[in-house]
């Protein structure tokens, strides 16, 4: 509505003209074509020479530039890229004293940044007029197409494109001035959990809020960008030093805590930035941009909400992470992958074996065995973790269909990360994978942390219905760490949970912990669903989860995780099982 209405007033106003025309006389009789030619109301501003139209330009822009070039004096090329430069959203229409038609001089004027170029001799009062009708609206167009490719379409402001275009220039500029450039580069924290939770049109106009705010934040000289998604960066020219940078970090973390309206109610969100002090000019932007954005990331694992200053032992960080991922992406090609299994104990009579949890192992060239805790985070945040899940799916239905024949009702257990949980292709990746192998979906189950269904609980709930009716098994994983409540999983299509070790601690003979782990477990009952204790060391737990009524337990009494030859001895105990033997 309110560009309609900028149109309309556009349309009202006087078309503003500047005529380039050394000859006086000459510049009356084109005013008077112009006018006679424009039937509308129109304002002509005569400049004779080019830097007088410079000038002029320097106060304000016209709707368009007449020049006229008589017979194409030295310089007439450059004239045209001059007033370009100086107005470059201003068409030129370009006048000259050809006596004929001459294509070369017109593609040279078009070449040059001219809309349009006219023989004088030749025009018509209507030609003129058609002319700078269709030069305004041709450039009127170019400029949006031009914004539309180097702007946001959601916020309008400049897009990574855009950002690096101004951040290679304002480095070229301090390579010759010795002026101090920095970048920062802005992350919302938890932006997914507010997209999901409240909807992608809330997360927009979220964005569009805090694009406005960051705006404010701005000297007439720098630059805000979105950079992607959720991703805002900052260039900074001719700065004195980094505490101008860090001031400025100071109040956009200030304006990012003020609650925005996000009907039907507010929400307040903190950012993780970090910056970039460009301390070698001749540096490449994106080499800038990566550091800025390790300096983020270092924020964020020190809790997010802050800002850190890039220095070499952020480099070194960033690059150990770097070498540590691409080591980690040959460890698939090299066959150090691992998966060893951990299983689940029945607590009704003798321990006996009920499931197998799959459990991922690097055996690292230099570092030996380590265990998924060492290496999935980097997984995670580097997008490995897809390609990691399906390597172990694909590795555990070929064993899984040999103990199934032993065991039929044996199921082997699969943690479900927070990415894959959103992974769109996940239930098609599944069913190809057990169909490949000629299982049946209950032969697996997949766990979820409760810390992922508490980040993107709408995706959750939605995918583990998905799981149900394709009839995989559904366990909510580490229980106890989060702000879930069974009752809360009432809704939730789960068969099972499983109590994180910290609720076991002091359980034993009637400990402090006793009546917690044993509301928990009454509670499952209630809803239908299976407990697993996670984590068992002592005999003493295991008696006092018996009595509270637990279902299953896991841990190093029973067993520790085992490779896949050593399975077959753990599903022969059935019942006969000594707690020392493994």
């Amino acid at each position: 509505m309110l560009q309609d209405e900028q149109e309309r007033e556009r349309i009202r106003s006087p078309l503003r003209l500047l005529l380039v025309e050394p000859d006086a006389r000459t510049a009356v009789w084109i005013g008077e074509m112009l006018r006679v030619s424009w039937r509308d109301a129109l304002v002509i501003a005569h400049a004779e020479r080019v830097v007088d139209a410079l000038d002029d330009l320097a106060k304000g822009a016209p709707d368009a530039i007449v020049l006229d070039v008589g017979a194409r004096p030295a310089g007439w090329l450059t004239a045209i890229e001059q007033l370009r430069g100086a107005a470059a959203d201003v068409p030129i229409i370009v006048l000259a004293d050809d006596a004929h038609a001459d294509d070369e001089p017109a593609i040279a004027a078009l070449r040059a940044g001219a809309q349009d170029y006219l023989p004088k001799t030749l025009i018509s009062a209507t030609q003129m007029r058609r002319a700078l009708r269709y030069s305004i609206e041709r450039k009127g167009t170019e400029v949006k197409l031009a914004h539309r490719a180097l702007h946001d379409s959601l916020t309008s402001l400049p897009n990574r494109a855009l950002f690096l275009d101004r951040l290679g220039v304002a480095l070229d500029r301090a390579r010759r001035s010795g002026a101090l450039v920095a970048v920062l580069f802005l992350d919302v924290d938890n932006f997914k959990e507010i997209n999901d939770g409240r909807g992608h049109a809330a997360g927009d106009r979220l964005l569009i809020e805090l694009a406005e705010r960051l705006r404010t934040m701005l000297r007439p000289m720098d630059t805000v960008a979105r950079f992607g998604g959720d991703e805002f960066t900052f260039l900074f020219e001719d700065l004195d030093d980094e505490r101008e940078v860090v001031l400025i970090a100071e109040r956009v973390a200030r304006a990012c805590k003020v609650p925005i309206d996000l009907e039907p109610g507010e929400v307040t969100i903190t950012v993780s930035m970090g910056i970039s002090m460009v301390a070698d000019p001749r540096r490449p932007p994106d080499a800038v941009i990566r550091e800025a954005d390790a300096a983020m990331y270092r924020a964020k694992e020190r809790g997010g909400g802050r800002f850190e200053l890039f220095d070499e032992s952020t480099r070194d960080r960033a690059l150990e992470r770097l070498e540590f991922e691409m080591a980690l992406r040959r460890a698939i090609d090299h066959h150090e992958l691992r998966v060893h299994y951990q299983p689940n104990f029945a607590l009704g009579g003798s321990p006996a074996v009920t499931g197998l949890e799959a459990l991922l192992r690097w055996e690292h060239p230099e570092r030996g065995l380590l265990g998924a805790d060492e290496f999935m985070p980097m997984a995670e945040q580097s997008g490995l973790v897809l390609e990691l899940g399906q390597f172990v799916l694909r590795e555990i239905v070929r064993p899984l269909s040999r103990w199934r024949i032993q065991r039929p009702d044996i199921t082997i257990a699969v943690n479900l990360s927070l990415r894959e949980l959103e992974d769109i292709g996940l239930l098609s990746t599944l069913a190809g994978v057990l169909s490949s192998a000629g299982l049946d979906p209950d032969a697996l189950c997949l766990e979820v942390a409760e810390s992922s269904l508490a980040r993107s609980p709408v995706v959750a709930a939605r995918v583990l219905r998905a799981l149900k009716e394709m009839g995989v098994h559904t366990t909510i994983d580490d229980f106890g760490t989060g702000s879930s409540s069974v009752l809360a999983l009432r809704g939730m299509s789960i068969d099972s949970i499983k109590i994180h070790p910290s609720l076991l601690g002091d359980i034993a003979e009637h400990g402090p912990g006793a009546p917690v782990v044993g509301a928990v477990v009454d509670l499952a009952h209630a809803l239908g669903l299976r407990v697993v204790a996670e984590g068992v060391e002592t005999e003493e737990q295991v008696e006092e989860l018996r009595a509270l009524g637990c279902d299953c337990a896991q841990g190093f009494l029973f067993a520790r995780p085992v490779p896949e030859e050593e399975v077959e001895a753990l599903l022969r105990t059935d019942g006969d099982l000594e707690y020392s033997r493994y």
